[in-house]
């Protein structure tokens, strides 16, 4: 998780991020009742496809999170700091960029 010190304290910025949490909270309260649904079937010794089926489904909602945070992270973290003065700022945020995209194996 980055410092607190990494986030621009910008207004406009702000509103972008308090406008896109509601939507990606939402998502996940979705997700956390789909993995307690899956957690009953294991109980319930269901189907192992149809426990599967949930499980890939939960990822492919994850994905979709991962996706909304990254736009709305491209959209101002990132547009912020690309435009900073500050040439170590502009550096940091491509770095991270880079990171997440090594890490996750996707272009």
């Amino acid at each position: 998780m980055p410092s607190a010190s990494a986030r621009p304290s910008d207004p406009a910025h702000a509103a972008a991020h308090a406008k896109a949490a509601p939507e990606v909270i939402r998502r996940l309260k979705n997700i956390e009742g789909h993995v307690r649904g899956v957690q009953k079937m294991v109980q319930a010794d269901a189907y192992c496809i149809d426990i599967l089926k949930q499980i890939k489904a939960i990822k492919q909602a994850l994905e979709r999170v991962g996706s909304l945070t990254l736009e709305t992270h491209l959209q101002t973290c990132v547009t912020e700091g690309l435009r900073s003065e500050d040439v170590a700022e502009r550096e940091r945020v491509i770095g991270e960029i880079v990171e997440v995209f090594n890490a996750t194996g996707k272009l």
